[in-house]
């Protein structure tokens, strides 16, 4: 299948050509099984001008080090952070860094079950001949271990507590157990290179608690939302821009129209203004995630709408959506905002265009 025709090709094929250079000219020691030394991998998350590597996080660099480093250790990789703060777009830069590979992923949920984290048969054979080798359906941990590479596990603590406490032995023993099966082959051992990477975000602590135990076999690691505006408005801008090319927009929003929409999700997001000032902030998320998806929905609001770049007023019906998410509080805020914050500033026209389409926002 070809790159283009995928809406979202995983970071090992995105970026084929930076981790193939960086193979080639790698001279660092390297952990047994991984691809790339720690300094390589740490440049293509990072990025490296000199070596036209692009930066493909925006964050602490010295996060990248101590993730990399726990990797390289027995122990799992614990992220977590607030909704939107690129956890699972690390966990996947990471993964394609060190082993190549990045889709050996598992998505926590209530209905996730053990068989999807170790394996599952298929059943037809099964009745068949029996249980053997060919009649098993690996599932990610058990390649992870098989094939020594990284199994990412989303949205841990979504899943029940028996689901992830199927994880202990797992962590510990390096071992996936098959008892079903005879001989050698009832054991299957990690090689060199397999590890975790789990995330979790703020918000589900409690949901599903993660046993202490459990706890024990991870370093955690937070990741924090971007703290400068302009960095943030500069990852929007491109998030966007390359999200609206894949969507045939040929025109992208003003830079000026993107400054407001970063700038009032930081401001809803902090409930506090640039200025200092309190104000209500909303109880759903604005992260920088959710900003690049109503940033590519502006742009294609008015290219396939209207046949121009994306305008204030634009903004505004595209944050009625992301405000109704948690109900009719949060658009009440996000209506007092438009209404009583936002003539307050003298950033330009696109303020007073903003305060203008207020109207626009439903009831």
């Amino acid at each position: 299948m070809s790159q283009d025709s995928l809406q979202r090709p995983p970071a090992e094929i995105r970026h084929a050509d930076e981790l193939t250079r960086l193979r080639a000219e790698d001279t660092r020691h390297r952990p047994p099984g991984w691809a790339l030394s720690l300094s390589a991998a740490r440049r293509f998350i990072v990025g490296d001008e000199r070596a036209r590597i692009s930066r493909k996080f925006v964050g602490d660099p010295s996060l990248i080090d101590r993730a990399l480093v726990t990797l390289a250790t027995s122990r799992g990789l614990m992220l977590v952070g607030e909704p939107g703060t690129a956890k699972s777009l690390l966990s996947e830069l990471i993964a394609a860094a060190v082993c190549g590979e990045s889709t050996l992923t598992i998505q926590g949920g209530a209905a996730t079950t053990e068989d999807q984290i170790k394996y599952s048969w298929n059943y037809a054979m099964l009745v068949s001949d029996g249980p053997s080798p060919r009649s098993l359906v690996p599932a990610p941990m058990l390649r992870g271990m098989a094939e020594g590479k990284i199994v990412r596990f989303e949205e841990i603590t979504r899943c029940p507590l028996e689901v992830q406490d199927s994880m202990l032995s797992l962590l510990s023993e390096r071992v996936v157990a098959v008892p079903e099966l005879p001989g050698a082959d009832s054991m299957v051992f990690a090689r060199e290179g397999f590890n975790v990477i789990a995330t979790a975000n703020t918000r589900d602590r409690g949901v599903n608690e993660m046993s202490a135990a459990l706890k024990r076999r991870f370093n955690f690691e937070t990741v924090f939302p971007i703290a400068d505006l302009r960095t943030e408005l500069d990852l929007v801008e491109r998030e966007a821009t390359n999200l609206l090319r894949r969507s045939g927009v040929e025109i992208v929003p003003s830079r000026d129209v993107l400054e407001v929409l970063v700038t009032t999700f930081r401001e809803l997001r902090n409930g506090k203004t640039a200025q200092g000032q309190s104000m209500d902030r909303l109880s759903t998320v604005m992260s920088t995630a959710e900003a690049v998806s109503v940033a590519h929905a502006v742009g294609l609001r008015g290219w396939f709408l209207r046949g121009e770049e994306g305008n204030a007023a634009d903004v505004v019906e595209c944050l009625a959506g992301t405000a109704a998410k948690d109900g009719g509080e949060d658009l009440a805020r996000l209506r007092r905002y438009l209404e009583q914050q936002v003539p307050k500033k003298s950033g330009g026209p696109q303020w007073q265009a903003l305060h203008d389409a207020r109207h626009l926002l439903p009831g």
